[in-house]
């Protein structure tokens, strides 16, 4: 685990280094994913088959290719009564905060005369990727599915590994509470590609979000064009800023929650209490031996935890800036006065009270977050990912000589003449 101070001699080329770590796939993956992309599009379920087998070791023509809605059911109603009332919960808080993404459309005329608008029109049909390798997360399946069904998509798919042909029951049961219309049992790079080229057993989607690993995250970089995608999600990764005033084994928690993900995952803690830092530094210690994720949580920890003390906490957030974190939890008594100053962050988390794992769950906002510095210029899954815009324009003959005479100008100057003509054999009677 990294530890720094602002004050450290050799402070600017340490923390360049980190901001710069590349903890993502490398070009063994990209090529690997190349040639399971290939061989998807030409050879079509075979390759699916023959991919899940030696994946996730199991015919899919024994266990089904398909998940059936009675058996969503069956999994619904086999919860245990918290666990479903937990989930109900989240679904509803999750539809609620989306619900006020949904964009209008407008329709103007503007002082020339021109009849100006826009039209927004669901993605007809969306696929989302639902982890089901080292871990399975039903609060995804919400993430993912219910803004598609707010946005109004027609055909939701979901596709996911079932290793040795299980699959979790609160996966199915989220799916069913979100409102999913089909379930594959089929994941990795070959599952992005199917969504992307279409098989003969499932039909191509227009649009794929959701998480998964290096290779599931390389197939869709690699697709974005065949197919629409939300972003190319890395690592995980939390950034902290804490006052000496929090209490340490939260803090230690909260980094430690993202540290669990996975060994590429990364953690950093912000603070100016110097003694408060070796405090969290040992609770996390502590904490780390008391968790069944342990193995992984230590290996994050150890290669990519970070601990940087600054002078004050302001002095702290250009430096998260840097970061562009995709959750930035904001732990002292005035985090709004942090918050006026953070321009680059996936999810903002407010105050001593605001863990960032009740984002992951309950809270509404979305959780599918940009990673790897691409805060900077992205943003999480919205609505608007399963939305598109449609502008449109009307002129009459008022309107059009009002403004035709600049369009031609400006054509000429181009150099297109049939442009100049379209427009000035209408304004001449």
């Amino acid at each position: 685990m990294l530890k720094l101070s602002t004050s450290d001699p050799g402070f600017d080329r340490d923390f360049a280094a980190l901001v710069n770590a590349r903890r993502e796939s490398d070009a063994d993956v990209a090529r690997d994913v190349r040639t399971i992309i290939a061989s998807v599009r030409d050879e079509g379920d075979s390759a699916i088959a023959a991919f899940t087998k030696k994946f996730d070791h199991h015919d899919l023509n024994e266990t089904g290719w398909r998940i059936e809605k009675t058996d969503w059911i069956a999994a619904y109603e086999g919860l245990d009564p918290a666990l479903r009332d937990a989930l109900e919960l989240a679904a509803t808080r999750i539809a609620a905060y989306h619900e006020k993404q949904k964009p209008a459309d407008s329709d103007t005329i503007d002082s020339a005369g021109v009849r100006l608008g826009a039209r927004w029109n669901a993605i007809q049909h969306a696929g989302i990727y639902i982890p089901g390798g080292r871990a399975a997360y039903p609060s995804s399946v919400l993430m993912n599915a219910i803004p598609a069904k707010v946005a109004g998509v027609e055909r939701l798919v979901m596709v996911t590994p079932t290793p040795k042909g299980e699959i979790n029951p609160l996966v199915l049961a989220a799916a069913h509470i979100a409102g999913v219309d089909e379930i594959w049992r089929v994941g990795g790079a070959q599952a992005i590609a199917a969504l992307a080229y279409g098989t003969g057993r499932i039909a191509a989607v227009d649009v794929i979000t959701g998480p998964g690993n290096a290779w599931v995250a390389e197939a869709k970089r690699q697709l974005y064009g065949v197919v629409g995608i939300d972003m190319v999600a890395g690592p995980s990764e939390i950034v902290v800023v804490a006052d000496g005033r929090n209490d340490p084994e939260w803090i230690a928690a909260d980094l430690l929650s993202q540290s669990e993900h996975d060994p590429t995952s990364q953690s950093i803690l912000f603070t100016d209490n110097a003694s408060f830092a070796e405090r969290v530094a040992d609770a996390v210690d502590l904490q780390i031996g008391q968790l069944s994720t342990a193995r992984v949580a230590r290996d994050s920890w150890d290669a990519n935890g970070a601990i940087i003390v600054t002078a004050d906490l302001m002095e702290a957030m250009p430096l998260v800036d840097r970061l562009a974190p995709e959750h930035l939890e904001l732990a002292c008594d005035d985090p709004q006065a942090l918050f006026d100053r953070v321009r680059h962050a996936g999810s903002v988390f407010l105050g001593r009270h605001t863990p960032e794992a009740i984002g992951d769950y309950v809270a509404g906002p979305n959780h599918v977050l940009p990673t790897g510095r691409r805060a900077r210029f992205a943003s999480g899954l919205s609505v608007l990912d399963f939305m598109k815009r449609t502008s449109f324009l009307q002129c009459d003959e008022a309107a059009l000589a009002a403004i035709g005479p600049a369009a031609v100008a400006l054509a000429e100057a181009e150099g297109l003449p049939a442009h100049a003509r379209s427009v000035a054999l209408r304004l001449t009677k």
